[in-house]
C-alpha cells in the first residue's frame, strides 16, 4: 500500500530555504494570492509569537502533474526553481511567508507598491508584541529606510527580508546594531541617554537569540501525499479542505484538468450562469457538475467528478472481486452535450420551485436548501422520461419526495451521499410502486414533532418550506383578497415586532408562525405597526367575518386564531395562545396538502376530498363499533390482504408500532373505501349494520357514487358535474346516516 499520507514538520529555517529554492508550485486551479497586507502582518506576528498557524497540505509532485496542473511558482518567485511539492492547501500562508521574507520584487495584489516587512526591535523586546510588527509601502521616503542599516537602526526597525537571505546575514545584522548603540552609549551626553543606549545595546543580543531560536525551533506542520497518488483522489482530499475560511473549489481544480481536451469549463458556465441565477450560490457551477455525474454514475462526490474528463478510466470492481475500468466520457462533445442536459435540467427545476402552484419558492430567500437542487435537477430528468400515462404518478412521487427531504431537513449535510442515495431510490420507486423510500413514511409519521415555534431565522429550511406552504395554499393579501404579485411580497408580522420588544419576547416574536405573506402596500401603508385587534374589527365590520375569516384561513389562521387576535387587550398569554393555535392550524395544513397529496387539487376539490375522508373514518368507526374492535370478526380475505400491507410497512418502518394492529382500528387503517364497503356488505356482518343503513342496494349505490367522485379527484384530477353532484348527495347521505 502507498504512503498515502505522511504526517511531518519542517523547521521555519528549512521552510524558507525551499521558498527560496523555487521548491513549491501552485496548481492553476488555486486561486491567486488574494491576503491583504495586515493579513501578512498578522501572520508573522503569530509566527514570532509560538502560535500554531495550522497545517499545509502537499503533494510531493512529478513532471506530469506539474504540467497537468500548470503549476507555477509562489507569487513573485522568480526563476525555474526545483519544484518538489505542489501545494494543495496552505497556499495564502505559505505564499504570504514568501513575500515577507523573501522580497520579491512585485507589489501585493491589487496594491501599486511592494510592502517591506519588519520587527520593531525595542518594542519586541519590551514585550510590546501586538505592536512590534508592521510594514511599510515602498517609496522614496522608505527606500532609505531599506538601503540604510544605519537608519534601521536607529529606528530599531529589524527588515524581515534579513531572515530571508539566510546564511550569517541575520548575524552580521544583530551584531552591527549591537555596536552601533554601543557607539551611541559611548557617546552619550547625559547618564539618561547612555543607559538607554547601553540598553539596546544589550537587547541587540536577546533579540539575535530570539530570532535564531524561532527560525530553528518553529515547526511549520504538514501533510505530504505520495506522489504516486491518483489525481482522483487528490481531487477529493483537495475539496474537503478549508484555506482562510474559503472552501476550495472542484470545478477549479476541474477547469484545470480539461484544458487540455478544449474544454473552457470558466467559459461555458459564464454562458449558463445567468439562466441558473435565481438560485443564489457560488457553488452552482459545482452543481452542473454533480448533476451530470449523478445522471452518468448516480454519485456525485468530488472523486466521482473526477471521472468526468474525457477519456478517463474510472475503476469498477465486478461482483466476483475482480477489477475493469470504465471510460464514462468518450469524448469532448459528449461531455459538452452531457453539460448542456444538465444546465437544461437545473433550469427546469427552478422553474417548477418557483411556479407559485408547484413548489412556492417566489423569491431567492425562500428556497429551503440550494444543496437540493443537483438531486431534484437528476431525479426530474428520471420524471422526464417516463412513458406520458406515468407522467402523473412520477411527479406526485417526486413532490412527495422533496417534501419530505425538506421537512426531515436531509440536505443540510452529507449532501453528496444524500443526493447519490435519493436518485438511486427514486429510479427504482418510479419503476416499482412497491418500492416507496423509507423516507416517505418517516415524514409521514413524524412531521407533528415539527417545533414551528422555534423557526424564527428567515431563510432557514423549515421557516422557509412553511413560507412556500403559504404561497400554495394561495395566501390572498389581507385587504385587497387579491393573490400578491410575488415580486411585491412582504414578509409581515402578525403581532408586530415592537409589541414583541415591549413585553420582553425575545426571538418568539419572530417565529413563522407569527408571520405571513402580504404585500408591501397592505403591510407598510394599511397595517404598519397596529396590533390586530385594531385594525381586524374594522375589516370585519366592512366586509363581515365569514369573508375576513376565508382570508386568513388562506394564511393558516383559523377561527379560533381569528378570536384569539381580536382579544382586547392582547396580553403575552393570548400570544402564546395565538402562537400554539396556529402552530395546530398549520401542522393540520402539512398534512392536508402534503401528507394526503391534495396540494394539486383547486380550493373546492381539496373540501369535497377532506370531506370523503371524513366519511371514510366515520364509516371505519362505525365498523370498529361493530366487530368491537376485534379484527377476527372482519372478513377473512380483506383481512388476509391488509395483513399483507402492514407486514410490508413494518418492514420499511421499525418505528411503526406492531401491536396497533392487533387490533380492528389498527387494522382498518389500511383497507381502502372499497373495502370498507366490503366489510359491511358482508353477509357475515350485515346484520350488525342493517339498523343503520337499512337498505344493501341504496348503501351500495351511494359506496359507488361516493367512490367514483374520490376517483374523479384522486386520479383525474378533474370532475364533470353530474359525478361531483352525485358524489355531494352521496356525501350528504352519508353525513346523515353517520349521525345517527
Amino acid at each position: 500500500m502507498k504512503d498515502a499520507q505522511k504526517p511531518d514538520h519542517v523547521s521555519l529555517n528549512t521552510l524558507i530555504s525551499r521558498m527560496r529554492e523555487g521548491r513549491f508550485v501552485i496548481p492553476d486551479f488555486q486561486r491567486e494570492f488574494e491576503w491583504a497586507p495586515w493579513d501578512i502582518r498578522d501572520l508573522m506576528r503569530s509566527i514570532f509569537s509560538d502560535y500554531y498557524i495550522g497545517s499545509l497540505l502537499l503533494w510531493k509532485a512529478k513532471d506530469q502533474n506539474i504540467k497537468l496542473l500548470a503549476c507555477e511558482g509562489l507569487y513573485g518567485y522568480h526563476g525555474a526553481g526545483s519544484p518538489e511539492y505542489i501545494v494543495l492547501d496552505g497556499q495564502q500562508r505559505l505564499t504570504a511567508m514568501h513575500y515577507a521574507f523573501l522580497a520579491p520584487d512585485i507589489p501585493l495584489p491589487n496594491r501599486a507598491k511592494r510592502a517591506i516587512y519588519f520587527i520593531h526591535v525595542d518594542r519586541f523586546m519590551a514585550g510590546e508584541t501586538d505592536e512590534a510588527f508592521g510594514y511599510e509601502w515602498l517609496s522614496k521616503k522608505s527606500r532609505a529606510l531599506i538601503d540604510s542599516q544605519a537608519i534601521q537602526f536607529e529606528r530599531h526597525v529589524f527588515p524581515l527580508p534579513v531572515i530571508g537571505k539566510g546564511g550569517f546575514e541575520l548575524y552580521k545584522w544583530v551584531e552591527a546594531y549591537g555596536n552601533f548603540w554601543k557607539e551611541k552609549a559611548d557617546a552619550a551626553d547625559t547618564d539618561e541617554e547612555r543607559a538607554i543606549a547601553e540598553t539596546h545595546a544589550t537587547n541587540a543580543t536577546a533579540f539575535g537569540e530570539e530570532m535564531r531560536e524561532t527560525i530553528e525551533q518553529y515547526q511549520i506542520s504538514h501533510i505530504e501525499l505520495d506522489r504516486e497518488l491518483g489525481v482522483e483522489k487528490v481531487c477529493d482530499i483537495f475539496t474537503q479542505i478549508n484555506s482562510k475560511g474559503v472552501q476550495l473549489d472542484v470545478f477549479d481544480l476541474l477547469n484545470a484538468l480539461m484544458k487540455p481536451n478544449d474544454i473552457q469549463l470558466k467559459h461555458m458556465y459564464r454562458e449558463a450562469r445567468d439562466r441558473l441565477s435565481f438560485i443564489d450560490t457560488p457553488k452552482m457551477n459545482v452543481y452542473i457538475l454533480q448533476v451530470m455525474s449523478i445522471l452518468r454514475q448516480s454519485y456525485c462526490s468530488p472523486k466521482y467528478l473526477y471521472f468526468l474528463q474525457p477519456g478517463v478510466e474510472k475503476p469498477v470492481r465486478l461482483p466476483d472481486g475482480t477489477r475493469r475500468q470504465d471510460v464514462l466520457m468518450r469524448s469532448t462533445e459528449e461531455f459538452v452535450a452531457l453539460w448542456d442536459q444538465a444546465v437544461n435540467a437545473l433550469e427546469r427545476v427552478i422553474e417548477l420551485l418557483r411556479h407559485p402552484q408547484e413548489y412556492g419558492v417566489v423569491g431567492q430567500a425562500y428556497i429551503p436548501y440550494a444543496s437540493i437542487v443537483p438531486a431534484f435537477a437528476a431525479i426530474n430528468t428520471l420524471v422526464a422520461a417516463q412513458p406520458s400515462k406515468k407522467q402523473l404518478s412520477a411527479r406526485r412521487k417526486v413532490r412527495l419526495w422533496y417534501w419530505a427531504s425538506v421537512f426531515l431537513t436531509r440536505y443540510s449535510s452529507s449532501v453528496e451521499s444524500t443526493a447519490a442515495r435519493d436518485f438511486t431510490a427514486m429510479r427504482e420507486w418510479l419503476g416499482n410502486d412497491e418500492a416507496k423510500p423509507v423516507l416517505i413514511d418517516e415524514f409521514a409519521h413524524s412531521y407533528r414533532n415539527l417545533d414551528l415555534r422555534s423557526e424564527v431565522k428567515r431563510g432557514s429550511s423549515i421557516y422557509s418550506a412553511i413560507f412556500n406552504l403559504f404561497v400554495l395554499a394561495g395566501a390572498r393579501d389581507w385587504m385587497t383578497g387579491d393573490v400578491p404579485r410575488y415580486g411585491d411580497l412582504d414578509d409581515h408580522h402578525i403581532v408586530p415586532s415592537w409589541w414583541g420588544r415591549e413585553n420582553n419576547l425575545g426571538t418568539a416574536i419572530n417565529s413563522i408562525l407569527n408571520r405571513s405573506p402580504l404585500t408591501s402596500d397592505t403591510n407598510r401603508n394599511v397595517i404598519r405597526e397596529k396590533l390586530p385587534n385594531e385594525y381586524l374589527p374594522e375589516l370585519i365590520a366592512e366586509n363581515g367575518e365569514t369573508t375576513v375569516l376565508a382570508i386568513l384561513e388562506s394564511h393558516f389562521i383559523s377561527k379560533a386564531a381569528l378570536k384569539i387576535l381580536l382579544r382586547d387587550p392582547f396580553t403575552p398569554d393570548d400570544y402564546e395562545d395565538f402562537l400554539a393555535e396556529r402552530h395546530r392550524t398549520l401542522l393540520d395544513g402539512i398534512e392536508n396538502l402534503l401528507i394526503k397529496e391534495r396540494l394539486d387539487l383547486p380550493p373546492n376539490l381539496r373540501k369535497l376530498d377532506a370531506e370523503i375522508e371524513g366519511i371514510e373514518l366515520g364509516l371505519r368507526k362505525v365498523i370498529v363499533s361493530a366487530v368491537e374492535n376485534n379484527p377476527g370478526h372482519l372478513p377473512p380475505h380483506l383481512l388476509d390482504n391488509a395483513q399483507q400491507r402492514i407486514q410490508r410497512a413494518l418492514r420499511k418502518n421499525a418505528s411503526l408500532d406492531a401491536e396497533r394492529y392487533d387490533h380492528a382500528e389498527g387494522v382498518l387503517e389500511h383497507f381502502d373505501l372499497r373495502e370498507v364497503q366490503d366489510t359491511i356488505l358482508s353477509k357475515a356482518l350485515w346484520e350488525r349494520f342493517a339498523d343503520r343503513f337499512k337498505n344493501k342496494e341504496t348503501l351500495a349505490q351511494k359506496f359507488s357514487q361516493l367512490a367514483e367522485l374520490r376517483n374523479s379527484i384522486r386520479h383525474s384530477r378533474t370532475v364533470d358535474d353530474i359525478t361531483r353532484k352525485e358524489g355531494e348527495a352521496a356525501l350528504a347521505w352519508f353525513e346523515k346516516v353517520l349521525a345517527k
